[in-house]
């Protein structure tokens, strides 16, 4: 779902960055005044290993078209809507500018459509409604499932919303959104199935790990110590970023394959000069590791290889950024 800048006016990429920046702030105060000392080092681990998920695209079976995680609902159970909020932002602003992964003009609305709507609104809502009572092995497979599915349609839908708000496309609305809803009811029902698996994971071995309904706290007692925990999930990251990622789909996702179907193309051609051709410029310069791959290695090599290292910087990156916001050095 990550957009690229040929979708949107600067106008419209402009009111998204506010709105994105704005959240961002208040996440960056909660997180400075939170009193967990664990906060930071889980927002490193989870970072990671969102960052090194997205790299696997799955297939949509009968479609063509595949999906990725987008991991707010899962980072935002373990840190919380704030601590997630600020981790997935990390995630993308290192995807778009080290790995030309969605437009540097609409990082922003990218924030928007998968940050927030995943940390806040399936984090933030359906999560602590529907575990208030206690957490269960039952209730977390339906808050993962119906969280996910409630923000990836919230997304898809913006990314609808903008790009015909922008007016700089000949997209009709209605066709737009009647591709993208359905294919990202798939594709939020995998992501569902995803993060009931960590989450569930967590639960039986470091349930500590999962956040309570409205601030009551952690729960449970755990099988695991956090330092297991956390490890075991650096390691997972690593292999995912490092190896699995090889096997991904190449099918076009799912806002790819609505433009294919839309207009004959998976991308569309955007204004070349004034601040798109900026953006471009930069991320010229930037994108050390373009569509993930590292130039002048095989591309089976290039992915495993940039995958790792995005793995590592994520990890590094986050936690050297909350530990200078918190003040802590654990």
């Amino acid at each position: 779902m990550h957009m690229a800048d040929a979708l949107l006016s600067p106008g419209i990429a402009g009111v998204m960055y506010v709105l994105s920046g704005t959240a961002a702030c208040l996440a960056a105060r909660k997180v400075k005044n939170s009193e967990d000392p664990a906060l930071v080092p889980e927002m490193g681990v989870l970072g990671a290993f969102v960052f090194a998920a997205q790299m696997l695209n799955f297939a949509i079976p009968g479609t063509g078209s595949s999906g990725h995680l987008c991991g707010g609902m899962l980072l935002a159970a373990v840190v919380g809507p704030w601590g997630g909020f600020l981790t997935l932002i990390g995630v993308l602003v290192l995807q778009c500018l080290a790995f030309g992964d969605g437009g540097l003009l609409a990082l922003g609305a990218n924030v928007w459509n998968m940050a927030f709507y995943g940390c806040f609104v399936g984090g933030g809502l359906v999560w602590p409604f529907l575990v208030r009572r206690g957490m269960t092995r039952k209730r977390i497979i339906l808050a993962s499932i119906l969280g996910s599915v409630v923000t990836l349609q919230m997304g898809a839908f913006s990314v609808a919303a903008e790009t015909t708000l922008s007016g700089i496309t000949q997209l009709p609305f209605a066709a737009f959104l009647l591709l993208m809803q359905p294919i990202h009811l798939a594709i939020g029902l995998v992501e569902g199935l995803i993060t009931t698996a960590v989450l569930v994971f967590l639960y039986e071995n470091r349930p500590e790990l999962l956040r309570q309904p409205f601030g009551e706290g952690r729960a449970g007692k755990s099988a695991w110590s956090r330092k297991k925990t956390l490890g075991v999930l650096t390691g997972l990251a690593l292999v995912l970023g490092g190896a699995v990622s090889h096997f991904a789909s190449e099918d076009p996702d799912g806002l790819e394959w609505s433009l294919a179907r839309l207009t004959g193309s998976p991308e569309l051609d955007g204004p070349a000069g004034g601040i798109y051709g900026l953006a471009a410029r930069i991320q010229e310069v930037t994108a050390l590791f373009p569509d993930y791959q590292i130039p002048g290695l095989e591309a089976g090599w290039g992915t495993a290889f940039s995958g790792i290292i995005g793995t590592v910087l994520v990890l590094g990156l986050i936690h050297l950024a909350g530990r200078k916001l918190t003040g802590r050095q654990s």
